[in-house]
């Protein structure tokens, strides 16, 4: 029985219907916070050049007033050696700005580059550290999403975003502490319509953040259908389900297109919104000064700085709104990310476990218990005896539990009860890379990757020589095949091994466990892609190689398993028969009705 496929409960489902908590959100930008803080130094010094190309840019308005006053609009008198003084400041000081502002958004987009490098390493890490059965629950696609889109998603914000941010929040205090300066008095308008902006961006916040985090939810799932049918091509075409693909497409994308319209839609309301209030407060200010003006309270320069220092003051607040909306998919990102590198790792070995070496072979299962569900018990008292060098070949109805107990003796799901050990040893008291080292195993889903054929068949033994490689894809059948290739060995495997057939590359998985220094091997249904006669001449030639040597076969073709040294016929995760071949036909039971019946 293959364990359940699906969502579970735990970190990586995310619902996405619900805001993100404020100590969720805080606990996320910490986190964020920490790889900022691995390089720190280059952290700081965004900073600063930040602080410094916007605190230049600060003085630009003072100096267009000082410029302005030198006009001499009210005593008709033109001082053009001030002007020309103040308008040449003017220009260094903005060219300046420029200079220190390109320099840190330079680096800025390296630091950003580094920080998301070593993000998605994490989460590749992470991966590697978690049990079968997540992969096992889980879809393929949302997890890809969550490494690549996710991942990219809080570069982008990491990259352009936070810059921005930092550069208007200098920009609006230092513009703030100029107003002061000028005019106390004209600042107290925006102790009304900062508040109001505030208000109206937290009521927008509030009622939009769950539409980003349903989003980036929607677009997991959507990616995982995707994976789903891409990979499922030839039976959609074999079944002339295009059509019924494409409409369900349609229904998903439809669904991810609505979500990131809301989401856009409503996030793009808090800049017009907080637009609107700036404008009014401009419109205010220059109410006030030309009151002041008249009443001799204030020069012209003073309210044309003031009115500038106020753009600059208010343009910032109306941008960071306008970022809202990706600030909070960059958030929501990170929420998904996070989310998969908390999910809980394989549980790690005991401090005292010990390390399998020398292996013999002889491998005992006594009395387990195991479900992958919560009271689903599948495999129910099970037991095993399989000395070394013994072939042991396990057959039985669909969901009796064949593939479970592989699972078990790899250590990919730990039993609920009961002992299994190797040569005496508890293999729960054992490191799990020594127990599954001691495994050579070859499975039904074939996995090949892009490289020679040379190198795929060395995958678990990359110091093997072309002599050892050889050998065992003649062992494996499929050494003729091979030099047939125009390129043989060096033949490069591409596009999912798409450029050899399905037996091909079973075969040469079988060669990959071949040639692997192993004393027990596990074939799951590991020859059900190649003909019945080739079958019977891979299990010659692999009892042959592994002589003195354990082996497990899974076998549907009960032909294919006659020379077994015992057969275990499995039904509703129990042993109900064992023996060997001709023990088991002779007996007329469970297995002989098995037999019998696939030769009908």
């Amino acid at each position: 029985m293959s364990p359940p496929q699906g969502s579970a409960p735990g970190s990586l489902r995310m619902s996405s219907g619900e805001r993100i908590d404020p100590k969720r959100r805080k606990e996320i930008l910490l986190r964020i916070a920490k790889y900022i803080f691995r390089y720190k130094w280059v952290f700081f010094s965004v900073v600063l050049l930040t602080l410094l190309s916007d605190g230049v840019s600060i003085v630009g308005p003072a100096l267009a007033g000082k410029a302005i006053d030198a006009m001499g609009i009210v005593k008709g008198q033109v001082d053009f050696k001030a002007v020309y003084h103040y308008a040449g400041l003017m220009v260094a000081f903005y060219v300046a700005y420029s200079v220190l502002k390109y320099v840190s958004k330079v680096i800025m987009i390296a630091l950003s580059r580094n920080i998301v490098f070593n993000l998605r390493q994490d989460i590749f890490n992470r991966l590697c550290e978690l049990p079968v059965s997540f992969f096992d629950r889980h879809p393929t696609g949302d997890i890809i999403s969550r490494i690549t889109y996710d991942t990219d998603t809080i570069n982008q914000s990491l990259s352009q975003d936070l810059v921005s941010v930092l550069a208007m929040l200098t920009t609006i205090v230092g513009s703030f502490v100029m107003m002061l300066r000028i005019s106390p008095r004209m600042v107290l308008i925006f102790v009304f319509t900062v508040p109001l902006s505030m208000l109206l961006s937290r009521f927008i916040t509030h009622r939009t953040q769950p539409l980003f985090r349903k989003r980036s939810a929607l677009l997991g799932t959507l990616n995982a259908y995707i994976d789903e049918m891409v990979t499922g091509q030839k039976t959609i075409k074999a079944y002339a389900k295009e059509k019924d693909v494409v409409r369900e497409f349609e229904s998903e994308n439809d669904k991810v297109v609505e979500a990131y319209y809301k989401a856009d839609y409503y996030g793009m309301m808090m800049g017009p919104c907080v637009g609107f209030v700036n404008n009014l407060s401009l419109t205010l200010v220059s109410l006030m000064g030309a009151f002041m003006y008249m009443s001799g309270g204030i020069s012209i320069g003073d309210i044309s700085s003031f009115v500038l220092y106020s753009r600059k003051f208010s343009g910032p607040i109306n941008e960071i709104a306008n970022l809202y909306g990706e600030l909070m998919s960059a958030l929501a990102a990170a929420e998904r990310v996070f989310g998969l590198m908390d999910e809980i790792p394989e549980k790690p070995d005991a401090a005292d476990a010990g390390v399998l070496s020398d292996v013999s072979g002889d491998v005992e299962v006594r009395h387990v218990d195991f479900g992958y569900l919560p009271g689903k018990t599948i495999l129910k008292d099970f037991s095993l005896d399989a000395p070394r060098g013994s072939l042991i070949a396990i057959v039985g109805p669909t969901g009796a539990g064949k593939t479970t107990l592989i699972n078990m003796l790899m250590r990919f799901y730990d039993i609920d009860r009961g002992e299994i050990t190797v040569d005496g040893k508890d293999i729960y008291k054992l490191t799990r890379e020594s127990v599954r080292g001691a495994y050579s195993m070859v499975l039904q889903d074939t996995w090949l990757f892009y490289g020679t054929i040379a190198e795929n068949i060395a995958y678990a033994k990359p110091d093997a020589t072309r002599e050892e490689i050889e050998r065992a894809a003649r062992a494996a059948k499929i050494d003729d095949y091979i030099r047939s290739l125009p390129e043989g060995y060096d033949t490069v495997i591409t596009d999912d091994a798409a450029n050899i057939s399905k037996g091909q590359k079973q075969l040469l998985t079988i060669a990959r466990a071949m040639l692997l220094d192993a004393n027990m091997l596990i074939l799951d249904e590991a020859t059900s892609n190649v003909d019945t006669r080739t079958e019977v001449k891979i299990q010659q030639a692999m009892r042959e190689l592994m002589k003195n040597k354990t082996c497990f076969v899974v076998a549907h073709r009960l032909s294919t398993i006659s020379h077994a040294d015992k057969i275990l016929v499995i039904d509703d995760g129990k042993v109900v028969e064992s023996g060997t071949h001709r023990e088991l036909m002779e007996k007329r039971g469970f297995y002989r009705r098995l037999y019998d019946a696939q030769f009908e």
